[in-house]
């Protein structure tokens, strides 16, 4: 009982500590968040001690920015063109995305939210693979029953990644406690943009995280935009970190377009809880350069009037691959003439990539029964077999070479 009455005790010591005043005032505002940054828009050093990442960690972070940006224009234009049903790019946020899971170990579990392609590449997905999902052909790992942009990865311990807004963060809070039940030294990752944390599921999910001391990482790549409405119409504090900070979670701020600073934040984020058994939270600061998706045209709501109101902060926080390109050339790790080869077979293999899967066939008519029950039920086999009847029976209406058997 002694032992349970100082546990009691030390998760609810907030109850034993208040100050108490005879002066009635309110609270409505304090100060914001300071935004961490290592490098400025031109990719130039400000904090040396922070320069310290190994050369070959910047250039592979260095070379999948680049990678993601030219797969996303080219699978973003065969949308276009018919060739696939959707898509969406993560164009303008790539700092955010792969200096974040740059600084994690592979064995982190990640959920993802749906800009995250560039996690996949980093991690060992190949542009291949990424294409093979986007057609939904039989080599696909989702086997073709996911819209496009719904990569998984069970080698490299991504999660698949799902339509429905913040329904991850609820799944990475009972995650990471289950990484400190377990006694584990590895964390479990969420992304997800700041209009997800208008959802339901974002408050509890913090709650539950601060509360049992889960070992989550709660990563918001805050792109200024959810669709079509900008942050100011979202909400009138000081973005998603200071949430955080209400539900008893250490939250910070970092630049999001300095792969540097996400970096270095995300390391010390990630060496946090493991030490303290606690979960984190960090807002990274970008911008949504793109359409929200295919299915958005983002000029309709950006006019150039609403964008005299980004000025600033497009000045900023500039284009995180130019910024990293900055500090490569100034490093002696990169050259102009190394980057345009490295754009030139990036692109060759895109293409090849999406032809590939493009030219390979669906996945087997039959397997849209496999993996419903272990065991198929007597109604799914005559269902099975009547379906196959019925193609048999009009075959010619069927163009039955597309897929890869029946």
């Amino acid at each position: 009982m002694k032992n349970l009455y100082s546990i009691r005790k030390k998760l609810f010591s907030g109850l034993y500590d208040y100050k108490f005043t005879n002066k009635l005032s309110f609270i409505d505002t304090f100060n914001k968040f300071e935004l961490f940054r290592v490098l400025d828009s031109k990719g130039k050093v400000l904090e040396k001690k922070f320069d310290d990442i190994p050369k070959d960690i910047c250039l592979k972070m260095f070379k999948t920015m680049v990678l993601t940006r030219n797969y996303d224009a080219r699978f973003n234009m065969a949308q276009r063109e018919g060739k696939i049903s959707f898509y969406m790019t993560s164009t303008g946020e790539e700092a955010a995305v792969i200096g974040s899971v740059a600084a994690l170990s592979n064995e982190d579990v990640i959920y993802p939210q749906y800009r995250e392609s560039g996690v996949f590449a980093y991690r060992g997905v190949t542009v291949q693979e990424l294409a093979n999902q986007l057609a939904g052909n039989y080599l696909d790992g989702g086997k073709g029953r996911q819209m496009p942009v719904h990569y998984t990865s069970k080698k490299y311990n991504i999660q698949s990644v799902k339509s429905p807004l913040s329904t991850q963060l609820p799944q990475v809070a009972g995650a990471g406690y289950h990484f400190k039940v377990a006694g584990l030294n590895k964390v479990c990752v969420t992304y997800f943009g700041e209009g997800s944390a208008s959802e339901g599921d974002f408050h509890p999910a913090l709650n539950f995280a601060a509360t049992l001391g889960s070992q989550s990482l709660f990563f918001c790549r805050n792109n200024a935009y959810a669709i079509s409405t900008p942050i100011y119409e979202q909400y009138s504090g000081d973005g998603i970190a200071v949430h955080g900070v209400a539900y008893g979670i250490a939250s910070m701020k970092v630049d999001g377009n300095d792969p540097i600073a996400v970096y270095q934040a995300v390391k010390r984020a990630r060496e946090y809880i493991i030490e303290n058994k606690k979960p984190f939270l960090i807002e990274a600061i970008t911008y949504r350069v793109g359409d929200h998706s295919t299915s958005d045209y983002s000029k309709m709501y950006r006019t150039d009037e609403e964008m005299k109101r980004w000025n600033a902060l497009l000045e900023n926080i500039g284009d995180p691959i130019d910024r990293f390109m900055g500090y490569l050339k100034g490093k002696g790790w990169m050259t102009d003439n190394e980057f345009k080869t490295m754009v030139e077979e990036i692109q060759v293999m895109v293409r090849e990539c999406l032809k590939t899967a493009m030219s390979t066939k669906k996945p087997s008519i039959d397997s849209m029964f496999d993996d419903v029950y272990e065991k198929l039920p007597n109604s799914l086999i005559d269902q099975k077999n009547e379906m196959k009847q019925h193609i048999e029976k009009y075959k010619d209406k069927f163009e039955l070479d597309k897929f890869h058997f029946m």
